[in-house]
């Protein structure tokens, strides 16, 4: 794959493929540059740094939209990840770091193999977001293929910076998906616990009947 050099981001966490990230810009080198991307059309690189680090691999991100311009200068922009690099060479000569990144992508994507790992997935997920009391679009879930579904599963709450970095730098859709699906149901099985634990302070400690068969 070919090099570029980009304009690199360095934020606390970690943006995934086809995830929005709203951000909002203050500082004015950065303000330089979101001002560089869209002159230039171009994206910039996000990259995790966790205070003592800054990882190698990332994703970059696109400027949707601009939600608000404030007098002093400052943004609130929407951005949203596009395609995974790897950097090559920093330049830290300018205002805002620079980088020499080559793209990549997964390796088995287009494996039918995913097919009943995805659908695995998919129940995972659902399950998981009805425990959490959340809501999702299961038709647009349905839509996604597999490399799509296992980054929107790595972008839930159910993992950590760290542990979203790992699947980030994962070249495998299959492994990625295995790696989604075993977190969300030690996942479950904690949120069940702790669903059951509500249930017994609900019934003032009666353990056998709040851990009895469900209705």
């Amino acid at each position: 794959m070919s090099h570029e050099t980009l304009p690199i981001f360095p934020l606390g966490l970690v943006l995934l493929p086809g995830l929005p990230l709203p951000l909002h810009i203050f500082e004015e080198r950065y303000r330089d540059m979101v001002a560089r991307c869209l002159d230039e059309n171009v994206e910039f690189g996000v990259l995790l740094y966790d205070g003592a680090k800054l990882r190698s691999h990332g994703c970059l991100a696109r400027i949707e939209r601009i939600l608000k311009t404030y007098d002093d200068g400052r943004l609130d922009i929407v951005t949203v990840g596009t395609d995974r690099f790897r950097v090559q060479e920093m330049d830290n000569s300018g205002p805002y770091m620079q980088a020499q990144v080559e793209r990549f992508t997964d390796e088995d994507s287009d494996d039918v193999s995913i097919g009943d790992l995805r659908n695995d997935a998919i129940q995972r997920l659902q399950a998981f977001v009805d425990l959490g009391e959340r809501s999702i679009d299961m038709q647009t879930l349905e839509s996604l293929d597999a490399t799509a579904l296992s980054f929107l599963i790595a972008g839930t709450d159910a993992f950590e910076a760290h542990e979203k970095q790992r699947l980030l730098e994962i070249t495998s859709t299959g492994e990625r998906l295995r790696r989604c699906v075993e977190a969300l149901e030690g996942t479950l099985e904690r949120l069940e616990l702790n669903r059951r634990i509500k249930k017994i302070i609900g019934t003032n400690g009666h353990i056998p009947d709040a851990f009895g068969p469900e209705p």
